[in-house]
C-alpha cells in the first residue's frame, strides 16, 4: 500500500498526472490536475484502490485531504470518482461547513451526489471532521479540536476503526476506556476488543 510519492510531474492530463519516481512513471488520478505544474517536484499523498479488473492510484496535495477522501469513501453510496469530485476544489471550507451545519443543498451540487447521499454524508461525517488536521480557526461552526491528553487511547480508537468497527460503536467503547488509566496502545486495543465481545 502506498502512502505518498516523491517525484517529478512529467505529464498533466485532464484526469490525471504522471509522477516519475526512480525512473518509473506512476499514473495518479487527481481532482484537479492543473493545481500541479509540469516538471514540478512534488510529494503526492496516495490512496490505492484495488478492484477485480484494475488498480488505481488517487492523489492528494495534503495528508488531510487524503484523510477526508477516505472518510467520504466510507459513506454508503460514494465511490472514488464522486469523492474526488467533491474534493476537486482545493478550499474545503465550504464542504466542511456544509457537513457540520447539515446543508444538504450545498452537497447535492457535486456530480453524482443526490439528496439521499448528501444526507448520508452529513450523518456519517458530522462528528468525525474535528479529528482531521485542518485549520479550523477560520471555519464557522467547528470548534478547533483540543490536543488529546491520551495519545495511546486515541491511537487505539483509530486502530479499532481500522479493524472495521463503526465510529459510533467505537465512541461508545471510548467512554469506558477513558476510565482505564496507564495502559499502552496495545492494552487499550485489547480492552476495547473485550468490550465488543
Amino acid at each position: 500500500m502506498y502512502e505518498y510519492l516523491n517525484g517529478l510531474i512529467t505529464v498533466l492530463a485532464p484526469k490525471f498526472i504522471v509522477v516519475e519516481v526512480g525512473g518509473i512513471g506512476y499514473r495518479v488520478i487527481v481532482g484537479n490536475p492543473y493545481a500541479f505544474e509540469q516538471n514540478e517536484q512534488v510529494k503526492v499523498y496516495i490512496e490505492q484502490i484495488l478492484r477485480q479488473d484494475e488498480e488505481t492510484l488517487y492523489g492528494f496535495k495534503t495528508a488531510s485531504e487524503k484523510q477526508l477522501f477516505e472518510q467520504l469513501l466510507a459513506v454508503s453510496g460514494i465511490g472514488p470518482k464522486s469523492a474526488l469530485a467533491i474534493l476537486a476544489n482545493s478550499d474545503h471550507t465550504g464542504l466542511i461547513q456544509a457537513i457540520v451545519s447539515g446543508d444538504v443543498n450545498y452537497l447535492v451540487k457535486f456530480p453524482g451526489i443526490g439528496k439521499k447521499t448528501a444526507q448520508q454524508i452529513v450523518l456519517d461525517l458530522q462528528n468525525n471532521l474535528a479529528k482531521l488536521p485542518f485549520d479550523f480557526d477560520n471555519i464557522a461552526g467547528i470548534e478547533k479540536p483540543s490536543p488529546s491528553n491520551n495519545k495511546e487511547l486515541d491511537d487505539a480508537l483509530e486502530a479499532l476503526k481500522a479493524l472495521g468497527y463503526s465510529a459510533r460503536d467505537v465512541d461508545k467503547v471510548a467512554k469506558k476506556l477513558i476510565a482505564l488509566e496507564g495502559l499502552d496502545t496495545a492494552g487499550y486495543v485489547s480492552a476495547g476488543l473485550k468490550l465488543f465481545n
